[in-house]
């Protein structure tokens, strides 16, 4: 099944809501994804900007955030046989890329505040039995501000952080291949037309359990999906395999 662990809704800084963002993935095929919207420090400027301008998840929304997920993962399951997994992107950004960090928690089930110490944060999530991810860790070939910080710390993080994004969008990132870390490909996808990216293909039942099993042991492949082709030509598009 393809899958996609990286979106944003308007809880964030997405253009789609929870519900339009279930029938874009649902329609096309898709097997499982995660609603993963940004959760910003509150303390700093850029988080305080951030919640200004609505583009964050706060202590306030996150229980409404959770409970239409789960509302949606009903309809999903129902219309699209399709997994749906609630998440964050844990951001903590800086005026300088090297300080800056953005991890992906996925079956997140209590508000983890990312004012926290990153080692705070995953222990945090690891309690509550979730899966992390170093998002976009290295250079993400676009013109925007990077997130640096894990991959600057990736050798004392290797322990603690479950999978690092090979592939963000259309790009791949073939530092993360070349240092042998566990993988996953997502779209961080805002807008429709970003549907049409590099994708994590999982052979399982679609369940978290079994999603977050194989993930974790690598059981994945990454497969370019390009929305404007078929579901049946898709597969014909490049790929490439950690087994």
């Amino acid at each position: 099944m393809l899958a996609d662990f990286h979106i944003h809704s308007t809880y964030s800084d997405g253009v789609l809501t929870i519900p339009e963002i279930v029938d874009l993935y649902g329609r096309n095929g898709f097997g499982s994804i995660a609603i993963t919207d940004h959760l910003c420090e509150e303390k700093t400027f850029l988080g305080k900007a951030a919640k200004y301008l609505n583009k964050t998840l706060t202590q306030y929304t996150f229980g409404n955030y959770l409970e239409e997920i789960q509302t949606e993962q009903e309809r999903a399951w129902r219309l699209y046989k399709m997994k749906l997994i609630a998440g964050v992107e844990i951001t903590k950004n800086s005026l300088f890329n090297h300080r800056s960090a953005h991890i992906v928690i996925l079956g997140v089930e209590n508000f983890i505040a990312a004012d926290l110490s990153i080692g705070h944060i995953l222990q945090t999530a690891k309690d509550q039995g979730a899966l992390t991810i170093a998002a976009h860790p290295v250079f993400t070939r676009q013109i925007e501000k990077q997130t640096y910080h894990l991959w600057d710390h990736r050798e004392e993080l290797r322990k603690v952080i479950d999978v690092w994004e090979v592939a963000s969008g259309r790009h791949l990132f073939y530092e993360v291949a070349k240092e042998k870390l566990p993988m996953i490909a997502n779209s961080d996808l805002h807008r429709p037309e970003q549907l049409s990216s590099w994708k994590t293909l999982l052979s399982c039942e679609k369940n978290q359990e079994a999603i977050f099993e194989n993930i974790r042991k690598q059981k994945v492949d990454f497969r370019y999906f390009d929305h404007s082709l078929t579901a049946l030509s898709h597969t014909a598009r490049p790929q490439f395999s950690v087994l």
